[in-house]
């Protein structure tokens, strides 16, 4: 594989300043703000990505993802670096247990592209950025320690940048505990550098079952072609694959932006699992929404898709709080007997309760006198 087909190649000729970007889109160059904010916060995007850029202005989805601005300068002091609590829930500096039977390592800091609004922009920093074997030892034997964890999550970063065999070491080394029953992938190589996926990747996945990925496309202009031939390769191989969606400002902050995204990830077998609401991570008040709008996106996507193409939205708190789900309000009125709901079609509908005085079922199959 030669060229920019070629993952390590697209790696390595990275976009990595708002002046360099303008020149490959050919327009002028950026506002000093934009420079500060890739200072602040690290700047790189694939040949491959900004090529989905069909407009470069800031009303196109890829390019507010892409380009740093002004806006991230802004950080109101309900911003913070870790807004989900990460760092006290870590062990040796890789392994972050939020959730009793579930944990996350973090096995490298770096992306093809990073996002604009990334949760983990402390991360992006670290001048030791993959994984070591003594770190991923002491990950081990944590779990080892901690049989009620079953399900491990390996993120970073991008776990897929790393080399087949670093990520073949880091799979059978969490496999080896035996209370660990599945293992998931977060990565946006799909989405950023698609070409990563290749059948030698897949091959080494697919020896570590039961194995799913989580990708992350936030806007339908993000599902080209390639990027869905990539999530072919992996659901082929018995790999499953589901979408989680931030919600952003001027990107996907709109019901048919939304369902636009889930159908056609429906579609192509990618499950739309989570619309995430922004995070509180420094930098990003410019593109959060008020939460109204992703109710209101969630009532409006209920009778316009079918139940599994519908994801479930939800705000991430710091530590042990863990993911709230948030649905509409469809009831209207609850009286004794009867319950008022509001259908997708707007119109009121009425739903009986049960009658009153069933204790059990005991009895039910005596002949009644």
């Amino acid at each position: 594989m030669t060229g920019m087909d070629d993952w390590r190649r697209q790696y390595a000729s990275r976009i990595t300043s708002p002046g360099d970007l303008a020149e490959y889109l050919g327009i002028p160059c950026p506002s000093s703000g934009c420079f500060a904010a890739s200072r602040m916060f690290p700047m790189a995007v694939t040949p491959y990505y900004a090529s989905l850029i069909r407009f470069p202005v800031e009303t196109d989805p890829v390019f507010l993802q892409c380009m740093p601005s002004g806006y991230e300068l802004h950080n109101p002091p309900w911003l913070t670096e870790d807004p989900l609590g990460e760092v006290p829930c870590s062990i040796a500096g890789r392994l972050v247990h939020r959730y009793r039977d579930r944990a996350l390592i973090i096995a490298t800091s770096e992306c093809a592209s990073y996002c604009r609004h990334c949760t983990r922009k402390r991360v992006s920093s670290r001048t030791a950025p993959h994984i070591t074997e003594r770190e991923l030892d002491e990950c081990a034997k944590y779990l080892k320690h901690h049989p009620e964890i079953d399900d491990v999550l390996v993120s970073g970063g991008d776990p897929l940048l790393l080399e087949d065999g670093v990520i073949c070491m880091i799979l059978e080394r969490i496999r080896s505990v035996a209370s660990v029953k599945a293992i998931r992938i977060a990565t946006r190589a799909p989405v950023t550098i698609p070409m990563r996926i290749t059948a030698e990747l897949v091959s080494a996945l697919s020896g570590v079952k039961p194995i799913y990925v989580n990708t992350h496309f936030n806007h339908v202009n993000e599902l080209t072609d390639c990027a869905i031939e990539a999530c072919s390769k992996l659901v082929d191989a018995g790999i499953p694959v589901a979408n989680q969606t931030v919600l952003l400002r001027g990107v996907n902050d709109t019901a048919g932006a939304i369902e636009a995204l889930c159908r056609k990830l429906f579609h192509n077998r990618i499950r739309p699992y989570y619309l995430f609401q922004c995070d509180l991570v420094r930098g990003v008040e410019h593109f959060r929404t008020p939460l109204d709008t992703g109710l209101d996106i969630m009532r409006n996507l209920r009778g316009r898709l079918s139940g599994m193409a519908i994801p479930n939205f939800a705000v991430d708190f710091p530590g042990k709080s863990g993911k709230i789900e948030l649905l509409p309000q469809y009831i209207v009125e609850r009286t004794g007997d009867r319950t008022v709901f509001t259908g997708n079609n707007g119109e009121t509908v009425s739903y009986p309760e049960p009658e009153t005085g069933w204790t059990s079922c005991s009895g039910m199959f005596e002949e009644q006198g």
